[in-house]
């Protein structure tokens, strides 16, 4: 019985993790379409746009930040910048962000505060018919904000996601993190081919301000309410590879599981709150949303079944062969012993945080149960 549910957990995670990501690219070679960041006339690509800043962060954070945004490739005559700061964090004064030859702006968050009140209140300042969406802590490539406007004036396009690179690496392997962040960029690309990505990246994304409709006091994941509404309202939302965001923070896995708490959670209040998502009839990448955001809720109970089998498994295993057992584990302890302490704490660091990740999980699912959605905290 028990290796019969372990084999129905491996056969779940290998068709979430590896079977529908390998569809969706096949999919998106059949129906591969002319890159939408090379269609359109150039004065159809620059409308007027306004570029709205949410954050929390301290004044030379976000001074930088303003800096880097008038770096641009884009026409300064024809784009603004708006810093929309949380109330809970307090104002800043347009005097302090100001740039010579660009229009910018100092607003303050809506009441209670948070990123979806801040956000409303910087939606709410702009004037350009495109909204490009980012935070502070990244970096623009010059022709990032063109190439997103140029997606966004296409037909049916609602939204637009850019692609955010993550700070290196410290060590030689990649953080799971990392690989994660790898595997989802390169599945959100193929999804947008084949119709529209299910979700947007938060620090780099535009869409057509007249589409805009203010988000919910205490939303989590406005980067996945926003574009799942476009997506309910006939739209297609994007991904402009060639739009690209550099990460300038290098977060720690303690940070990395706050933060998996709180997305996760996330994806649970969007079915609650936004609950069309989960009605095949009204949403049009219904297969896509559930395979990618619902069913990956349940990999650390299929991990574990497996987890369970294998170690029964290996118990029956040494039971029956211990010399067999104590070679194993004086091999084990040779490899320890030979194996210099930087790549050990390395291998120690990508399991903690895998495991992280899993808990990370459990805790946003007892949290949707519960209707727990202030975690901005945790």
């Amino acid at each position: 019985m028990l290796s019969r549910i372990a084999l129905i957990c491996l056969l779940c995670l290998f068709a979430v993790w590896v079977i529908y990501p390998l569809v969706m690219a096949g999919l998106a070679a059949l129906l591969s379409r002319q890159p939408l960041t090379e269609v359109g006339s150039e004065a159809s690509s620059e409308p007027r746009v306004s570029v709205v800043l949410a954050t929390r962060d301290e004044l030379e954070a976000v001074r930088a930040r303003v800096a880097d945004l008038a770096r641009t490739e884009y026409d300064p005559a024809r784009m603004d910048i708006i810093v929309a700061r949380d109330r809970r964090a307090g104002p800043i004064a347009a005097d302090d962000l100001r740039v010579e030859g660009l229009r910018v702006t100092s607003v303050e968050g809506d009441e209670p505060g948070g990123k979806a009140a801040t956000l409303n209140a910087g939606v709410r300042a702009a004037t350009g018919e495109v909204v490009v969406f980012t935070d502070t802590n990244q970096r623009f490539l010059p022709d990032a904000i063109r190439r997103l406007c140029r997606a966004v004036g296409q037909p049916r396009v609602g939204a637009s996601s850019g692609r955010l690179e993550l700070a290196p690496s410290t060590g030689r392997l990649p953080s799971p993190a990392a690989t994660y962040w790898s595997l989802e960029r390169w599945l959100r690309r193929h999804e947008a081919a084949v119709h529209s990505a299910i979700g947007v990246t938060g620090a780099i994304y535009a869409m057509r301000r007249s589409l805009w409709t203010p988000l919910p006091a205490g939303l989590i994941l406005d980067d996945v309410y926003t574009p799942m509404r476009l997506v309910l309202a006939g739209h297609r939302v994007t991904f402009v590879d060639e739009a690209r965001a550099m990460e300038t923070r290098r977060t720690a896995a303690g940070q990395e599981y706050r933060r998996k708490v709180r997305t996760l959670t996330g994806v649970l209040q969007l079915c609650a709150w936004l609950p069309d998502v989960l009605v095949p009839i009204r949403n049009p990448v219904w297969i896509q949303f559930v395979f990618h955001k619902l069913l990956r809720l349940l990999t650390p109970y299929w991990v574990l079944g497996v987890a369970l089998w294998s170690g029964i498994f290996a118990l029956r295993a040494l039971a029956d062969h211990p010399d067999a057992g104590l070679v194993l584990l004086a091999s084990l302890l040779l490899i320890t012993l030979l194996t210099s302490g930087r790549p050990l704490r390395a291998a120690r660091a990508i399991v903690v945080e895998g495991l992280l990740i899993q808990v990370a999980i459990v805790v946003a699912t007892a949290n949707g149960v519960r209707g727990r959605w202030d975690v901005w905290h945790n």
